[in-house]
């Protein structure tokens, strides 16, 4: 298994080693020790798992109250997958990162907390997996507009499909207005200085 950096500081390609024949493959996804070895130390406390049809775009979704890790694959189907950095006083912050994920390829994507996910499905369905290492807070978590012009992710050339609450979004800049911007301004230092702590 090995952690391929990214423009981006923090946020990393996870590759597995896979071990295949004529009966299929095998491969670990998730392994304590060597996610350790690789700088992922944190400890993953809920998985998830969405389904999604071609074009649909989720996101830009974060965790503001308890700031989280995600470690992001696709079982089933291929997507566009996105990290934007919205660490405070991060010398890339609004910066983002796009990587295809798919079950051919068995590419995972580690998002530090202080990023914000989102992708775009550009197989017919796909079957997406997450890893948190934080107990989702629905009263807690935020979201960007996709489409924001500033950020301006170059999404694929699809037909998007999006939720009226995603589409209803703040963009960049009213998020960095907000309350909620200034209570994850806290709670991310005093996550960092925890992990720090534990380091």
């Amino acid at each position: 298994m090995k952690c391929i950096k990214t423009s981006l500081p923090g946020l990393c390609i996870i590759e597995p080693d896979v071990y295949e024949d004529n009966r299929g493959f095998f491969m670990e996804t998730y392994r304590k020790d060597i996610f350790a070895s690789l700088g992922i130390s944190k400890e993953f406390v809920q998985d998830s798992h969405s389904h999604s049809v071609k074009g649909v775009i989720r996101g830009l979704k974060f965790q503001f109250d308890k700031p989280t890790d995600k470690l992001v694959r696709v079982a089933s189907g291929s997507i566009f997958a996105v990290g934007v950095d919205i660490r405070p006083n991060s010398s890339m912050f609004g910066k983002w990162e796009g990587v295809e994920l798919s079950s051919d390829n068995k590419r995972q994507l580690f998002l530090p907390f202080g990023f914000a996910f989102g992708f775009c499905v550009l197989s017919e369905s796909a079957e997406v997996l997450y890893k948190l290492s934080e107990i989702h807070n629905a009263s807690g978590s935020g979201t960007i507009r996709w489409d924001d012009i500033d950020i301006s992710i170059v999404w694929p050339n699809v037909n998007p499909a999006v939720n009226e609450s995603d589409n209803l979004a703040p963009t960049f800049n009213e998020w960095k207005a907000s309350s909620a911007a200034k209570v994850f301004a806290t709670t991310f230092e005093t996550r960092s200085q925890e992990t720090h702590a534990e380091d």
